[in-house]
């Protein structure tokens, strides 16, 4: 056991077992929020809730998330030419305040039809959905700077401080009686601010100066990888937004596809403490012009995914049912062990799909990674308005979708492929200094 446990260690991108503490957490967090919500609210409060939470998982990833991967890839490049990360820090943190005042400008000019739409009239909760936004914008900007530099330790301890704090607040607003919605939302905007308050010191104390950033050097390729992330989050996330829109007053089925989903999608958040040390791995290889090392630890990746897909799917088909009536007091669960099949297929196919565009996005291929999430969604919205039962449509839309995102960008990253290789060439003649920050980890 000791020795498998050490190859598959090996076989992980440096920096990723740092990061699994905290993301094991983040991740017990959710269920532990979700299923406290389940048996302190309402059907239709928890409906609210999960309607709340699936916006916060997808548009809000969709917008912040690409700020960190973004951050990560330019950061890591520089730390192997040797250049500090002070300039960029400073930079994205205007724009990212920036993208964050224009998504709050939105909520607040159309408050009154999103509360009538989603949450029943609530305008409260579009509030708390401000305050979550802004909690996301803080913590993947550090995020991103903290993996670009590989300080995979304090990247950790943001996720674990984050993901502990959901799990006591959770806690406590059940055990003072606030059988509220609005309640349970707050928790999913304070959690991150205070996680990233505790990080921000040795944030700081990392970053040094280092050579100026152009504006269209950071946020050249942004506004390309922010649709493609949205639509990667139309395609994880449609499923319960789709049941919404097509059955608003079922609240039962609703309820039973979040917590479906977030079943089915345990090995989402085993593959987040992947996600940041995997971009800056492959960055790191790439502009020291090892290609070997590149393609190995994207190969090593794809096995792993698959071994992770396995060891959560298995079980979430076999007991899914059964553990959505358990975990989150779902008193009456709609939904089939073949139902959690296909929705576990989904999530491997999406988590294959989020490798590949990885390392599109190391080529600079944002395009190519937008065209391919394009044309997963035109899949997937293809199949849920096909006439039938609801949750038949969203479940295989989700499955079919993510398994069409994987095969186009299978191709793109073959037509990328001569032209990276190319690329790659070169960059040793850019850079000799094999002593550089970030080169001795993708050695190792």
């Amino acid at each position: 056991m000791k020795t498998l446990l050490n190859k598959l260690t090996a076989a992980l991108p440096p920096g990723t077992v740092a990061v699994a503490g905290g993301t094991v957490v983040l991740g017990a967090a959710s269920y532990v929020h979700l299923g406290v919500a389940g048996h302190s609210l309402s059907t239709e409060a928890l409906a609210n809730v999960s309607v709340l939470w699936t916006i916060v998982m997808s548009i809000g990833i969709g917008v912040f998330f690409p700020i960190e991967q973004e951050l990560t890839r330019i950061v890591s490049a520089r730390a192997v030419l040797g250049h500090g990360a002070g300039p960029v820090l400073r930079r994205a943190t205007l724009l990212t305040a920036g993208i964050l005042g224009a998504t709050l400008l939105v909520l607040v000019l159309a408050a009154g039809p999103i509360a009538d739409l989603l949450f029943h009239g609530d305008r409260a909760l579009v509030a708390a959905l401000g305050g979550a936004f802004t909690g996301m914008a803080v913590c993947y900007l550090t995020r991103g700077v903290l993996a670009g530099l590989g300080r995979f330790g304090a990247y950790g301890t943001q996720l674990a401080v984050d993901g502990g704090l959901r799990i006591v607040l959770a806690f406590g607003c059940a055990a003072f009686g606030l059988h509220s919605a609005l309640a349970f939302s707050l928790i999913l905007g304070v959690a991150p601010v205070v996680a990233t308050l505790v990080t921000l010191p040795a944030l700081l104390r990392a970053v040094g100066p280092g050579e100026p950033i152009a504006w269209r050097e950071l946020s050249g390729g942004l506004g390309l990888l922010v649709c493609a992330t949205l639509l990667s989050q139309v395609v994880v996330n449609a499923a319960v937004m789709s049941t919404k829109l097509l059955a608003p007053s079922d609240s039962a089925l609703i309820a039973s596809l979040l917590s479906a989903l977030v079943l089915a999608r345990v090995p989402l958040f085993v593959f987040g403490s992947l996600q940041a040390s995997l971009l800056s791995g492959l960055t790191a290889a790439f502009t020291a012009g090892d290609r070997a090392a590149f393609w190995a630890m994207l190969r090593r990746i794809a096995l792993v995914v698959g071994a992770l897909g396995l060891l959560g799917g298995v079980p979430a088909t076999a007991l899914g049912p059964w553990l959505i009536e358990v975990l989150f007091g779902i008193a009456d669960p709609v939904l089939g062990h073949f139902d959690f099949f296909l929705l576990s297929a989904g999530t491997v196919a999406y988590m294959f799909a989020m490798v590949l565009g990885q390392a599109l996005m190391v080529f600079k291929r944002h395009n190519l990674q937008l065209l391919c999430w394009a044309l997963g969604t035109a899949v997937l919205v293809g199949i849920t308005l096909i006439p039938g039962e609801v949750a038949v449509r969203v479940i295989v839309a989700y499955a079919l979708g993510s398994t069409a995102t994987v095969v186009a960008m299978l191709a793109a990253l073959r037509l990328s492929f001569p032209g990276a290789a190319a690329a790659a060439g070169e960059a040793p003649r850019q850079t000799a200094d094999t002593d550089a920050p970030g080169v001795g980890a993708v050695g190792r």
